[in-house]
């Protein structure tokens, strides 16, 4: 009997995307099998092995079918877009679904004291980045000539070296531009993690499995900021409970027994529940509320 194919599927080795992608998987169901500083680990319940890399190696994996799949950053995908399209190349690796989690923005940053006019005030400036073709890109489109001094890390350093006027890198929090006395003055790319998979066909194993996937995804992804929330109220408060449940699509009634005049309402919120939700529910009239997180949920 034939073995069955496996999927391999493309992940940061170490960085910022790495354990929300590993935690994905595992919320979509995959156990994972991976010894210690391995860089590869097998699915024991999936046909799909993920694949550890460094992050800019992930899109020409995928494009060159040595990995079915890949989540990697926005950022990255771009980059290799620009990059091979100044080859006169094109990218061949297709995106499946952009994903909730790897939220960053690529922004240029002048040091704190320097004075900053707009983006004319770039002209002529050095500008440090690892992202050298977004960066020519943005600055092409506002016909700004600029130097671009291409480094391979360390980019927040660039101007106290005398390598660079200004900088250009990812930014989550901004705490490592603050502790390095930049300041955030332009944003290039809002950036988030991809799912991207292979040019070539897959067999319709393979094919069958990625399906699989992306719906336990989608149904991952739809419960990240949802509740399920119970109570009991007075049937005459039940408009305004249905109008203060957020993001709910239309709750469940269910009558209580021995109190005709009163109902449990069970509704999913698709929206961040805060005590005030809460506070402002207790003085519609409901009682007994119970807010409990969701795991997963098909549609």
């Amino acid at each position: 009997m034939a073995e069955q194919p496996r999927l391999k599927l493309a992940v940061q080795k170490s960085g910022r995307l790495t354990d929300p992608s590993l935690d994905l998987l595992a919320r979509c169901g995959l156990k994972l099998s991976r010894g210690k500083d391995q860089l590869l680990g097998f699915g024991e319940n999936m046909p799909l092995d993920v694949l550890f890399v460094r992050d800019d190696d992930i899109p020409d994996l995928v494009q060159e079918d040595v990995c079915d799949l890949g989540l990697v950053g926005l950022n990255v995908i771009e980059e290799k877009r620009l990059e091979l399209a100044a080859r006169g190349a094109t990218a061949r690796f297709e995106a499946l679904r952009s994903l909730d989690f790897g939220h960053c923005r690529l922004s240029l940053a002048v040091p704190a004291e320097h004075p900053y006019d707009g983006v004319h005030s770039l002209q002529g400036r050095r500008i440090a980045t690892t992202y050298p073709f977004l960066l020519g890109h943005f600055l092409e489109q506002r016909g700004i000539e600029a130097q671009i001094v291409t480094l391979s890390g360390a980019v927040e350093i660039a101007p106290r070296l005398g390598r660079a006027d200004l900088i250009c890198d990812l930014v989550s929090t901004g705490s490592t531009l603050q502790a390095n006395h930049l300041r955030e003055v332009e944003t290039v790319l809002q950036s988030h993690a991809v799912l991207i998979r292979t040019p070539v066909a897959l067999a319709a194993e393979k094919r069958t499995w990625v399906e699989r996937l992306l719906l336990r995804v989608e149904g991952v992804e739809q419960v990240k900021e949802s509740k399920y929330i119970m109570l009991h109220a007075p049937r005459s408060a039940l408009a305004a409970i249905r109008h203060l449940l957020p993001g709910s699509e239309s709750p469940t009634v269910i009558a209580l027994e021995g109190a005709p005049d009163r109902v449990a309402v069970h509704a999913v919120c698709r929206e961040t529940i805060f005590w005030e939700t809460l506070e402002a529910l207790k003085r519609a009239g409901a009682s007994a509320v119970l807010v409990l997180p969701i795991e997963k949920m098909l549609a």
